[in-house]
Order: structure tokens, then C-alpha cells, then sequence
């Protein structure tokens, strides 16, 4: 895996954000999900997810959360190639009726959001999460230009945000055990090789929390002189 040392990833002043990527029951709660991962990767994902943004509130790194929500089929099957695939055994083919308004699978799974301090940005209607959605205003408002992203699915919606964030000159850190896919480990691992060759970083969590941790030590306030000599540390 490609490391940045020491944890500037490109930029002069790196300001982090993580962006999760529908980590919504529709995926991820077996009771409802409309495009469900398996039972136990799920789990997998959900609790490496929790894990993961406890520890990066602990260090005020803000998290926007992107869920996928339409009004109806009509807006999902104006996608050509969902319209053609439809009903038919392909894991995007149970496209229609997915996380429909007003339906369970809208929500976030359980534990992973913070009221008091993360973001949401909803709806959600194709792979980018940035298309005709206000994530890149968020992500302006809070001054990140440094993104950790985690989510589902690895080789669609992480992959094409991944690769826009790009684009828009984000540096961006897709975060290998908090990401994960319906269509399986092959195109899970293909999607992660593909990011690391061309778009930006990929790093575990461990790895992703000590660049965080190191960049939040950095912007901690200098020592200050107090007095004639005299210094106090913050």
C-alpha cells in the first residue's frame, strides 16, 4: 500500500475529513436491505466503522455522512444501465425499490452517527457522492481538503467517489477495513489496487487513525511565551 510521510499526503496544510458512503440499513441490516452484503461482512464492516469514527471524534476530525434515497423507481431505472439489467441476476439487478423514501434502509445503521457533531448529506442518487449533492459545500464549510473515506460498495460508489474527489483536487484515503462490497472480495481487492495506482491512498485504520492523530498533534498550538523567559505549554 502507498504511505505518505510524514502524513502530508500532498498538501501544505492537510485538514481532514471522513466521508462515509451509505452505511445505510439497505445494505447493511439483513432484516431490511434491499442490496444486502452478507450477513457477516456486514457486521464486519459496521463495527470497524464504529470503531474507526469513535476514535476520529476523539480528535474534533469532522464526519459527513452520505445516504443513497430516492423518491421513487422512476428515478432509479432513468439509469439506462440499471433499466436494462433489471430483475435480472446481476447484485445491481435489485436496483429497483432500493432505499426508497420513507423506507428503512434510509437510515444509518445503528452506533455509527454522533448527532451532536457529525454531517449528513442526503440524498444520494448515483455512485458519486458528489453529484447534485451539497457535499462538496459541506466539505467546503468545514475547510477539508484531505478526505478518509469508508462505506459501501467498494468497487461502485467508494471507487467513483474516490476517483471525482480526485478530480476536484482532494486528497483522498480510502480506508481498506471500513469499506466493502455485495459483489465480493475479488472486486473489493480490484477496486482498492485501482485507487492506490491512480487516485490516492489506501491505508487501514490503524494506519489511517495514526495520520490523524499526527496531523492533530500538529495543529496543536505552539508553546507560548508568558512573561520574560517564562514558557507554558498548551
Amino acid at each position: 500500500m502507498v504511505r505518505a510521510d510524514p502524513f502530508t499526503f500532498g498538501l501544505d496544510r492537510p485538514r481532514p475529513a471522513v466521508v462515509t458512503i451509505d452505511l445505510h440499513r439497505g445494505h447493511l441490516d439483513p432484516a431490511v436491505a434491499t442490496l444486502p452484503l452478507p450477513t457477516e461482512r456486514a457486521s464486519a464492516v459496521v463495527a470497524a466503522n464504529r470503531g474507526f469514527l469513535e476514535r476520529v471524534r476523539t480528535h474534533g476530525v469532522p464526519i459527513v455522512h452520505v445516504i443513497t434515497e430516492y423518491r421513487d423507481d422512476d428515478e432509479i431505472l432513468s439509469n439506462p444501465f440499471w433499466r436494462a439489467i433489471a430483475g435480472s441476476a446481476s447484485t445491481r439487478g435489485r436496483q429497483a425499490g432500493h432505499n426508497l423514501q420513507g423506507t428503512p434502509g434510509t437510515a444509518l445503521m445503528p452506533g455509527l452517527l454522533d448527532g451532536a457533531t457529525d454531517r449528513i448529506v442526503r440524498p444520494k442518487k448515483r455512485y458519486d457522492a458528489f453529484l447534485a449533492t451539497d457535499l462538496a459545500f459541506v466539505l467546503d464549510k468545514v475547510g477539508a481538503n484531505l478526505l478518509f473515506l469508508t462505506g459501501v460498495n467498494t468497487n461502485s460508489c467508494v471507487l467513483t467517489t474516490a476517483i471525482v474527489a480526485s478530480t476536484r483536487d482532494y486528497a483522498c484515503v480510502v480506508v481498506s477495513d471500513c469499506v466493502d462490497t455485495m459483489d465480493g472480495p475479488a472486486f473489493h481487492d480490484a477496486a482498492l489496487e485501482l485507487i492506490q495506482k491512480a487516485f490516492g491512498w489506501v491505508m487501514s485504520s490503524t494506519d489511517a487513525l495514526m495520520a490523524i492523530e499526527h496531523l492533530a498533534r500538529a495543529a496543536r498550538p505552539n508553546p507560548t511565551v508568558v512573561g520574560a523567559g517564562n514558557v507554558r505549554l498548551k
